[in-house]
């Protein structure tokens, strides 16, 4: 066995013929921060790399001796499942977890969190495993095994830095009150990493869902009831709600059915739930609900911000009634907040990872003219600026959940063809975008705005990625792996 000197408990030495993989982060947090972002219930959930296809589900939650977490994984058609059980756990200082079930034939991941002094810490990843395949598997070890561990861990390190980074942010801005969030359309997207984010910052979290509640965390709701679809009792001990719930807008045509339910979902859904807030005696004082940028409609050259009025087409409509469905709410005194939100950028899902099989095959370009403003957000970006709507007293009305620096269609494209080091040299015609998705592609690839984040720079929110290069680069793995940045 192997000692650390700033960690007494015993880590295994590797076994004969197993591979290793270390990486080590000097982070600007406490140890203990640091340590119990990973104790928290979510923290899995954050870690996932974003471009693998994975799912939590069981999360070790309470970490303790002998808890088990199940992953399941997706590689083109086949699906497997990945259960580690965790050991040689010190509360604010260590973990181990070791693969009971999944492809390798032995993994062993030790997480350490070690004082450097009173304002930063060593994160520790140390993994010794026996890859499949006997000696060829040690072959490719080196080779492709290894160079996607390095590609992992880059952005594991990076998004915890981030993460602590903002809730650090929060508690001396706003103090260590935590709160207690209901959150609609959890399982989404950005639903499923608010609510991750939200636990690891040691807030905590009730979801709202249409079925049969899945356990204590779960409250039922019914959207399209505006009158008893939320009941007060369900709201009686939160401090505030996040409602994100709505039918896709990019998932099929839009026909005059499927126009119906993206607008009845979005304005049933928000007037239930002020419905409920404004005759609950008790309960959230705040409600950040989702709009999006589509307000604006299709400006061309033109900046827009919060002061700008609305826009015209099917999606400025749309988010005009969405917002306007808060006014009970907002007429109860009830701090209302619509985040309209942009292209939100993940290799995990929406309109990033529809791009990409064409740009990583050389076939990605500018769509159209390219000209039309493609006003975007990073992941990790919305879910601190929906945090900071929470937390803020100041922030009411509109806020415009964009990155700082909107550009053009066509310079996006070149922006992600360097980052995969791919040509962007297949532009992709009116017509045929047209022909194909009809007013949807319009609407969604033709259209666009430049959009100003006016509230938000005002009010002092720190944008993480106000680069887009940045963002596509901590979303696609194309991190340098000598390096945080």
């Amino acid at each position: 066995m192997e000692m650390d000197a700033g960690n007494p408990q015993p880590i295994a030495a590797p076994a004969r013929g197993q591979c290793c993989f270390h990486r080590a982060s000097r982070l600007p947090v406490s140890a203990e921060a640091l340590a119990a972002w990973h104790f928290r219930s979510g923290a899995l959930q954050r870690l996932l790399p974003p471009w693998l296809s994975l799912e939590v589900l069981q999360e070790a939650s309470p970490l303790a001796n002998g808890a088990t977490a199940v992953i399941r994984a997706r590689l083109g058609p086949c699906t497997t499942s990945v259960t580690a059980s965790h050991h040689g756990v010190v509360e604010g200082q260590q973990f181990v977890d070791v693969q009971e079930r999944g492809p390798f034939r032995s993994w062993s991941h030790a997480h350490r969190f070690l004082t450097v002094d009173s304002h930063h810490a060593m994160l520790e990843d140390s993994i010794r495993f026996d890859p499949p395949f006997g000696a060829l598997g040690r072959a490719l070890s080196r080779r492709v095994i290894q160079r996607e561990l390095a590609r992992q861990f880059a952005f594991r390190h990076a998004r915890t830095r981030d993460d602590l980074l903002r809730h650090s942010d929060d508690l001396t801005r706003f103090g260590p009150t935590r709160l207690r969030i209901g959150v609609t359309g959890a399982s989404g997207l950005v639903g499923k990493q608010l609510c991750a984010f939200l636990t690891t910052g040691g807030h905590e979290v009730v979801r709202f869902v249409r079925g049969q509640p899945g356990d204590a965390t779960e409250r039922r709701w019914n959207p399209a009831d505006v009158a008893c679809g939320l009941s007060q009792e369900s709201l009686r001990d939160l401090d505030a709600m996040v409602h994100l719930a709505g039918a896709p807008i990019a998932a099929l045509r839009w026909t005059t059915r499927r126009k119906r339910a993206i607008l009845e979902s979005r304005v049933q859904g928000t007037k239930a739930i002020a419905h409920a807030l404004a005759r609950a005696a008790v309960g959230p004082k705040v409600l950040v609900c989702a709009s999006a940028i589509g307000f604006y409609g299709h400006r061309g050259s033109e900046w827009v911000d919060e002061r700008s009025a609305p826009g015209q087409g099917f999606l400025a409509e749309v988010t005009q009634a969405w917002e306007s469905a808060a006014d009970e709410a907002r007429a109860a005194r009830v701090r209302v907040v619509h985040v309209r939100v942009g292209i939100v950028l993940s290799s995990a899902g929406g309109a990033l990872r529809a791009m990409l099989p064409a740009f990583r095959c050389g076939l990605g370009g500018r769509v159209g003219a390219g000209t039309q403003g493609f006003s975007w957000i990073s992941l990790d970006d919305l879910l601190g600026a929906i945090l900071f709507c929470l937390r803020h007293p100041a922030m009411e009305g509109p806020v415009n959940a964009v990155a700082p620096n909107a550009l053009t269609q066509a310079e996006f494209a070149r922006t992600l063809g360097r980052v995969l080091r791919r040509p962007t040299v297949a532009p992709l015609p009116s017509t045929i975008v047209r022909g194909v998705f009809g007013e949807m592609g319009n609407r969604l690839l033709l259209d666009g705005a430049l959009v100003k984040p006016l509230v938000l720079e005002r009010e002092g929110f720190r944008f993480t990625h106000a680069s887009l290069e940045s963002a596509l680069r901590l979303e696609l793995g194309r991190l340098h792996s000598d390096g945080l940045d």
